[in-house]
């Protein structure tokens, strides 16, 4: 064979291995690893919603051992150890967790958040310290039960830049508190109330699963989302917790009904009154005054504000009052004078008052408002919530926002006269007739008196007039109402100039005792 032949012959050999080569097929690339989504408000909406779509299952616990029927001393002896703070490190927020037991019989999950991450935090009695008064005989740390946390709570410079002050804590149902600077713990929020003050009874949703999501270096607010489930809704919700002068909960909540919701609550708040300088028939007490709260504040939709004194009735009353879009209501604790309550230990004229402000149109509705009999100051007798018009149903989604405050004062600073205080008494020149006092500040009444409407549900009202009370800074308006043979009446008071309105409006639930 030629040279030639030779290199022909190598060439085409060259040819088929190519060819060989070109027909095995690449390697496959290793899979791109699936990117894990943050934990967020809609990451919970969809557990919601798949929790809504299957029967209701309550969440049980077995409290045994250190745990099983704790008295109240006993609970208030655990204390969370503060080198147990999965937060530890932090200058800003503490967050300390809660154990179960006495009231607190329903586990709750706790997650923590670290970046979108979620982590599980199994419920662990080693992070906690036992009063060695309430429990002599040790603790029993190796058997724990089926149990989980009752809740938490979480701590902040508030108050002062070294002092760690509890401002926030979840526990028990759906309830949760909030405190701000200068106030203590009063009255309490919760995520829904369902048939409150109904003759079938009060349905307690829980919440039974919490995401709390570790701060940045740099925030400045606490963000937890919530599974609130009962055996008529599953709902998700986000609060946005902000410490400070005025504490504020921005709320986002997505609901996803089991049943027709017709007797259902939004933004629930929840107080006590049990006595006030208007109603202390029957009262035997050193107190002037004692309530976490002395009336319920609305701006409605058309910016009427109200003033809705509270009262201690003998039997449970529901007042409702229509509106469209309301702009805010809350229950409001006005006198910060301790003279007021002369109470050193419970020092009610610190306690805070709470207002919800709705970020969306919440249509038509009424806010309500449930007094109920107390014979002392240990039950919380007061609710306020929103009721809307239609009911929620089936098979939808329903979608609340909302800002709740705490704070000393409700934040609607408008330059209209607000009502100070309300006296109520026998009148002395008839047997028949009750004496009414509504003192309003009188800082932004000018140099003409204004004009007072008076009106009465039911009865009719006697003499009325003003008086100034410049020393006090008020404007005394007193009025006689005579009930006749009325049962009940809703009396309303507003002081008018010539172009509308310079007060609030008050409003009072007479009751025949």
């Amino acid at each position: 064979m030629s040279a030639a032949g030779t290199i022909s012959s190598l060439s085409g050999a060259a040819h088929a291995q190519d060819a060989a080569i070109a027909e095995v097929p690449a390697p496959e690339a290793p899979p791109v690893p699936e990117e894990v989504k943050p934990f967020d408000f809609d990451s919970l909406v969809a557990i919601a919603q798949d929790y809504a779509s299957k029967a209701y299952d309550a969440p049980r616990s077995e409290l045994i051992g250190t745990f099983g029927e704790l008295n109240y001393d006993q609970y208030r002896g655990i204390r969370f150890r503060r080198d147990a703070d999965p937060w530890a490190g932090s200058r800003d927020f503490w967050l300390d967790l809660l154990a179960p037991g006495a009231i607190f019989h329903e586990p709750v999950e706790i997650n923590l958040v670290d970046d979108g991450v979620v982590r599980p935090l199994k419920f662990d009695p080693h992070m906690f310290d036992f009063d060695p008064a309430q429990f002599p005989n040790g603790v029993d740390y190796d058997t724990i039960g089926d149990m989980g946390w009752s809740g938490f709570r979480v701590r902040a410079p508030l108050n002062r830049p070294d002092v760690m002050d509890e401002f926030l804590v979840f526990q028990g149902a759906s309830y949760f508190r909030a405190v701000a600077r200068g106030t203590l713990y009063g009255q309490s929020a919760r995520g829904l109330a369902i048939g409150t003050g109904s003759p079938e009874g009060e349905e307690f949703p829980i919440f039974r699963s919490f995401w709390i999501h570790r701060p940045g270096p740099q925030d400045r607010s606490v963000l937890v989302h919530a599974l609130l489930d009962s055996k008529s809704v599953s709902g998700a919700y986000e609060f946005r917790v902000t410490p400070g002068a005025e504490t504020t909960i921005d709320t986002r909540v997505a609901l996803f009904p089991r049943n027709e919701l017709s007797k259902v609550g939004i933004a629930p708040l929840t107080s006590m009154y049990w006595f006030g300088p208007a109603d202390r028939v029957n009262i035997d007490d050193y107190r002037p005054a004692v309530h976490d709260s002395d009336g319920l504040q609305m701006l409605t939709g058309a910016e009427t504000r109200l003033w809705r004194v509270l009262s201690g009735p003998s039997t449970l009353q529901m007042s409702a009052f229509m509106d469209n879009d309301p702009l805010g209501f809350g229950l409001a604790q006005r006198s910060r004078d301790f003279e007021t309550y002369k109470d050193a230990e419970a020092r009610y004229e610190l306690r805070p008052s709470a207002w919800i402000a709705p970020q969306d149109n919440w249509g038509k509705g009424t806010v309500t408002l449930i007094e109920i009999p107390v014979e002392n100051e240990f039950n919380d007798n007061i609710v306020s919530y929103w009721q809307p018009s239609d009911p929620l149903k089936v098979g939808e989604r329903h979608d609340f926002s909302y800002v709740l405050t705490f704070a000393p004062e409700p934040p609607d600073s408008a330059p209209i006269s607000r009502v100070i205080e309300t006296l109520s008494g026998k009148a002395i020149n008839n047997a028949n007739a009750r004496t009414y006092i509504v003192d309003f500040d009188l800082a932004l009444f000018g140099t003409e008196d204004p004009q007072a409407q008076i009106r009465a549900s039911a009865g009719k009202i006697g003499h009325s007039y003003l008086v100034r009370l410049p020393e006090q800074g008020r404007m005394r308006l007193s009025f006689e109402f005579f009930p006749e043979n009325a049962r009940l009446a809703d009396l309303s008071a507003v002081l008018n100039g010539p172009e509308g309105s310079l007060s609030e409006t008050w409003i009072a639930r007479w009751t025949r005792e």
